[in-house]
C-alpha cells in the first residue's frame, strides 16, 4: 500500500477520527471513498475500514498515528488530490465537511458534487 499525502485534515476532523477509532478498536482506520450519487454525480462515503473486510492491498493510505489510517482507493485519487477534510458542528447538524480543489460545482442542497 502506498502511502500518501494528498489529502490533509484539520484538527476538528483528527479528534473526530480519533474518537470515532477508540470506540471501534477492531477496525484500522477509515476508508473515505466517492460514490456515483445525488444531483451533481459524486458523493464522499467514510466507512470503518479493517484489512479483512473493506482494504485492498492497491489502496492508498495516509497515515493518521501508528494505529489509525485512511484509505483510500486509488482510482478516486485524482478526484482528491488536494482534499482537506474537517469536522463541523452547528445547532442543527454536525458531521465531516470536505474541502476539495477539485470541485467544479455542487449541487443546490450541497450533498454531491462534480469534477471535470
Amino acid at each position: 500500500m502506498p502511502i500518501v499525502n494528498y489529502i490533509s485534515l484539520t484538527d476538528e476532523a483528527r479528534a473526530k477520527i480519533e474518537d470515532m477509532m477508540a470506540k471501534k478498536p477492531e477496525y484500522q482506520g477509515i476508508r473515505v471513498g466517492i460514490k456515483q450519487k445525488g444531483c451533481s454525480g459524486m458523493v464522499y462515503s467514510i466507512e470503518y475500514a479493517r484489512q479483512d473486510l473493506n482494504v485492498s492491498k492497491y489502496d492508498d493510505i495516509f497515515v493518521m498515528s501508528d494505529k489509525i489510517s485512511i484509505f483510500i482507493d486509488p482510482k478516486i485519487s485524482m478526484f482528491i488530490i488536494g482534499l482537506v477534510m474537517d469536522y463541523a458542528t452547528s445547532d442543527t447538524k454536525s458531521g465531516f465537511v470536505f474541502v476539495n480543489p477539485n470541485e467544479k460545482g455542487k449541487c443546490g442542497c450541497g450533498e454531491s458534487f462534480y469534477v471535470s
